[in-house]
């Protein structure tokens, strides 16, 4: 689909094939080759979202983002696996700590994806099969690498020949890669977007990249307008960002039932708290700002925030911090869901905790 002698720079995207699935699968063995669904939820009848399914529940319509209960309807033979946010986090730092040995300049882009700046390589493509390997014999996971341009061409490529694939893709070639694809291929085009395109016609990449500027600096303003034109023609100036220091961490819990008992809610959050705050200590930041969330039964969201006096990750300050914000919230109707945050993180310097099992 391209090739990348020619090209001025040469970015790698890495995207964990299944991530979450993957990694549950290894200390879950039995499971391989049968439909599972890691997600928020520990009930399939109840709410929850589904946040990664296997290859095998995909093929009954089953992906990320999915309400756990049309999950549960379209796929009731599926293991139900609830979430593990500090294994894949463990998980996570392995990996990325592979792909820092193939180049200097990493952007990690979430817990399954980063951005690999190859452009004083070589041989990139055998670059990215090393990579690959290395991944797979260190961690036991798999990945899928696009290769590209730039970043936006090089994050659709990886997804291209899923699994385990290894992708080129260049402009010349996207819309013939693409180009019959929906909108929504492109990053950056979520599902409100991907609705408003429709309703001028615009429904594929291809005719996303063709589009009057007129027409789309109508429905979207000038400056998004040609930017959307822009990324499904497969153009994108950004560079890696080698730093991207995490602005805030958050947990929260949607409940099986709405929930009016102020002490189940009290409860909950010295749960979150606890699970915040090892994740802060795990990944090194304290942070002044915490963060109440509440949503109220239909879906009216609301957040309360109090700034402390010095940066902290000790589980009793945040709980004492949400829980007086809990009680200072007039409660007018039963609570959905329930989450807390902490923002303004800074590094710690400190050593980390020993590495648990698996990872």
């Amino acid at each position: 689909m391209g090739t990348w002698r020619d090209w001025p720079q040469v970015y790698a995207h890495i995207d964990m094939d299944a991530f979450f699935v993957s990694v549950e699968l290894l200390r879950r063995p039995e499971l391989r080759g049968k439909p599972v669904v890691v997600a928020t939820g520990t009930d399939a009848a109840a709410r929850g979202v589904v946040m990664a399914a296997s290859y095998e529940a995909r093929r009954f319509g089953v992906h990320s983002a999915l309400p756990l209960a049309i999950a549960h309807r379209r796929c009731p033979q599926a293991t139900l696996i609830p979430r593990d946010i500090g294994l894949y986090r463990r998980a996570s730092r392995k990996v990325m700590d592979v792909l820092r040995r193939f180049s200097d300049r990493v952007e990690v882009a979430g817990l399954d994806e980063a951005y690999l700046d190859l452009s004083d390589c070589p041989a990139p493509k055998t670059r990215a099969r090393q990579l690959k390997h290395e991944v797979r014999a260190e961690t036991r996971l798999v990945c899928s690498v696009g290769l590209a341009p730039n970043k936006l061409l090089a994050k659709i490529a990886s997804d291209l020949e899923k699994p385990d694939g290894l992708c080129i893709l260049d402009q010349q070639h996207m819309i013939q890669a693409v180009g019959g694809r929906p909108a929504a291929l492109i990053p950056g085009v979520g599902p409100r977007t991907a609705q408003r395109l429709a309703t001028i016609g615009v429904r594929t990449v291809a005719e996303l990249a063709a589009a009057e500027t007129g027409k789309l600096e109508q429905a979207f303003g000038p400056r998004l307008g040609r930017g959307l034109r822009d990324r499904a023609r497969g153009h994108d100036d950004r560079q890696v960002v080698t730093e991207r220091e995490p602005k805030s961490e958050s947990r929260e819990t949607t409940f099986p039932s709405d929930v009016s008992d102020r002490a189940i809610l009290g409860d909950t959050l010295d749960r979150l708290a606890d699970s915040l705050c090892r994740g802060l200590t795990e990944s090194g930041y304290a942070g002044r700002t915490v963060t109440l969330k509440i949503r109220l039964r239909p879906f009216r969201t609301h957040t309360r925030s109090r700034t402390v006096e010095s940066p902290t990750r000790e589980p009793e300050r945040v709980r004492s911090v949400v829980r007086e914000l809990l009680a200072e919230f007039e409660l007018d109707a039963p609570v959905r869901l329930l989450g807390i945050g902490v923002g303004g993180l800074v590094a710690v310097a400190e050593e980390q905790p020993p590495t648990p099992q698996l990872f």
